[in-house]
């Protein structure tokens, strides 16, 4: 955990996080270091106990208090846990087998079924410091899952574009979607009305909403319909947005 924190969560080309729960029986905060996996608005989280006859104990604090926190190593949030079951669990786990076989290797050495756990934010904005330190951890997630899913592009090969990778990017696209929106309305009206020096960088910037919007379009199509062409279409993603993010906190970080 130690080490998860600091390096801001990133230990290697995975997906980390930090659970926090309260003791069924201590009622004392416990933290594990779980993978897991982008769903939409939540993230899933697997209580494989590496196939063992018990679930971990991760697992029994959620079903007697489901309020947890999440950390990132970007950021620290309140999220509320929901125990997937039957037919939605059964989908999952699948669609998570098909990912990482290792789940499937897990489930074969135990007679439980091994929990699926989804982790839901809670309203409101994750903690952070300033707006500015807020948007350039944003950016720096936003950095990290572009080159996860690149990888994970790179390297399905024949296999094709899995269940879960389709999820990954179409949560990225979202994500940035959303993202973007919110400060061609918001942010940047408000810092051209403060700074008006700024005008021309912003229209640019919206210009470059723009193109990424396009961009996002067709990943969005080239998931629905994978092509030999995927990875080219990651990659001119993340030409544009890197090329994006480094201008606009070079540009406005300092005004922030």
């Amino acid at each position: 955990m130690k080490q998860f924190r600091a390096n801001a969560g990133q230990l290697d080309d995975s997906r980390y996080l930090l659970l926090t729960t309260t003791g069924a029986r201590t009622g004392r905060p416990h933290t594990a270091i779980l993978g897991y996996y982008p769903d939409g608005d939540r993230v899933l989280v697997v209580g494989s106990a590496g196939g063992g006859p018990k679930h971990p104990d991760w697992y029994h604090n959620l079903v007697a208090n489901p309020e947890v926190t999440v950390e990132t190593g970007l950021f620290t949030y309140p999220a509320t846990a929901v125990m997937l079951r039957d037919a939605e669990r059964d989908e999952v786990f699948a669609r998570l087998i098909e990912a990482d076989r290792g789940w499937g290797e897990y489930q074969s050495r135990t007679t439980r079924t091994i929990p699926v756990v989804a982790l839901v934010p809670q309203p409101g904005p994750p903690t952070g410091g300033s707006f500015a330190e807020t948007l350039k951890l944003i950016h720096t997630t936003f950095r990290r899952e572009l080159a996860l899913i690149r990888k994970e592009v790179a390297t399905s090969g024949t296999a094709g574009l899995g269940a879960q990778l389709r999820i990954n990017c179409l949560t990225l696209c979202q994500g940035l979607h959303n993202h973007h929106t919110g400060e061609s309305v918001g942010l940047f009206p408000a810092l051209a009305a403060q700074h008006p020096e700024l005008t021309d960088t912003i229209a640019t910037l919206q210009v470059e909403h723009e193109q990424i919007a396009v961009l996002l379009e067709e990943l969005e199509k080239h998931v629905a319909n994978p092509s030999p062409d995927l990875l080219a279409q990651v990659d001119r993603l993340i030409s544009a947005l890197i090329a994006h993010l480094d201008y606009e906190e070079a540009e406005l970080l300092p005004h922030l």
